[in-house]
């Protein structure tokens, strides 16, 4: 019965989501469990829901330049924008091998930018000059650094499994804050031969941030800042309806996809590609549906989406995760605590020695912090924020941004991030910078 509940009600997920003429209001219920309630415009062109007030553009072509950035790598976006890209490999004590990416500024303070979950390091750069954060650090000064955690696109190697393998995937967020984060910065470290980085994550980027604190505290004393955007670490009050799904149903749909074999969660392939492309494309007028599709699991900011990027957008991502990332997250949810992956008591009495899996130790993140989050953010909404700040010792500011449709990919890709956020934080970078002198 189980199973088939799960069947059913991912199929009916999948559903909603394809659908080309959108209902009024999208919904799905089961018992007295919402999964998710969000309203769509449903004025309809050729057959395909549009909105009547909407900016939307149709256009013959697409812009070369956006076609061209939607096949591009992070090193070829950086390459053909005029910066110095460089590629660079890390290798976990593991045994996972990473790309990271630079711009690189020799001599420079180096800054480690850290994607959220789905992401890449592609997600710094590719809005272009003057509107990405990672050119905009680059051209304050900085020597830019982008990770790529295990499973992404772009660190899909191991030295003994292939992706083909059940054992690659074996991982959560967990692994990338104990393995991979430490791996990198001492990676950084070692080859500018400087002894502290600048820190900046999104998302994920911040819930691996804490989990190296917790595990191995010493990476503390390497760190200038912490600038932590949309930072995750409790998911009570998540409003996503992905996590939500995940947390009252882990069982079911764990079970659907280990019968199907899937290992890793929306895998990075040719077939997803061209699905995304075709549903996301500058030549289409389903913009507006493919943008309500993209920040289900987000929230919604439509002022804020640069809506002629979105082929670039879904030419990178989703990059890659592994499903038991995944489940990790919908427990945090199930629990509200933030704590290491539940594997049942059994296991957990065998692999923690308790019956229950221990939480992160968030006291020990003794680096400098500092908090940016949004009042429309789904993943990261402001009464979790809260209780992060309230956990963690060494908060030098926190800031909502004044916006209240801001959102959780408003971070990174917002239209006025630069304005709203991102010159904060470069005045926020050269005080602590000062400080230390």
């Amino acid at each position: 019965m189980r199973e088939m509940s799960g069947n059913i009600l991912l199929a009916v997920v999948c559903l909603c989501l394809i659908q080309t003429r959108i209902a009024a209001s999208l919904s799905f219920s089961w018992d007295n469990l919402s999964l998710f309630n969000v309203n769509f415009k449903t004025p309809t062109i050729l057959g395909r829901s549009i909105a009547m007030d909407s900016n939307l553009r149709v256009e013959n072509e697409v812009d070369p330049n956006i076609d061209e950035d939607s096949h591009l790598n992070t090193y070829g976006l950086i390459h053909k924008y005029g910066y110095p890209a460089e590629n660079h490999t890390v290798e976990t004590d593991d045994g996972y091998i990473l790309t990271l990416h630079r711009i690189a500024r020799p001599g420079a303070i180096p800054v480690l930018l850290v994607h959220g979950l789905l992401d890449s390091s592609a997600t710094w750069v590719m809005m272009g000059p003057n509107k990405a954060l990672g050119y905009l650090l680059y051209d304050q000064g900085y020597d830019v650094w982008m990770a790529n955690v295990r499973g992404n696109t772009y660190s899909r190697k191991h030295v003994k499994y292939s992706t083909h393998h059940a054992k690659f995937w074996d991982f959560t967020f967990h692994e990338m804050g104990k393995h991979d984060i430490p791996s990198t910065i001492d990676y950084v470290l070692n080859y500018t031969g400087v002894s502290q980085i600048h820190y900046i994550g999104h998302s994920q980027g911040t819930v691996v941030f804490w989990i190296m604190a917790s595990e191995r505290p010493e990476y503390m004393d390497k760190i200038i800042l912490m600038q932590a955007l949309a930072p995750v670490a409790y998911l009570k009050h998540c409003r996503s309806p992905v996590v939500n799904f995940l947390a009252e149903w882990h069982l079911s749909v764990s079970l659907v996809l280990k019968l199907i074999g899937v290992h890793e969660f929306l895998p990075k392939n040719e077939f997803i590609t061209m699905f995304n492309r075709i549903v996301c494309d500058e030549t289409t007028i389903t913009k507006e549906i493919c943008s309500n599709v993209i920040f289900l699991t987000t929230g919604f900011d439509k002022l804020q989406l640069n809506e002629t990027m979105l082929p670039v957008i879904v030419g990178h991502s989703p990059a890659g995760a592994s499903t038991k990332q995944m489940q990790h997250f919908g427990q945090l949810n199930r629990s509200g605590a933030f704590r290491q992956f539940d594997h049942g008591w059994l296991r957990n009495h065998w692999i923690y020695g308790t019956l229950e899996p221990p939480s992160y130790q968030l006291q020990n993140v003794k680096a400098k912090v500092a908090l940016y989050y949004g009042q429309n953010d789904w993943l990261a909404p402001p009464e979790d924020v809260e209780m992060l700040h309230s956990r963690l010792p060494n908060v030098i500011t926190k800031y909502l941004v004044d916006d209240k449709e801001f959102n959780h990919l408003d971070f990174i890709w917002g239209i006025d991030a630069k304005e709203l956020l991102w010159d904060r934080m470069f005045e926020t970078m050269k005080n602590e910078e000062n400080s230390v002198l």
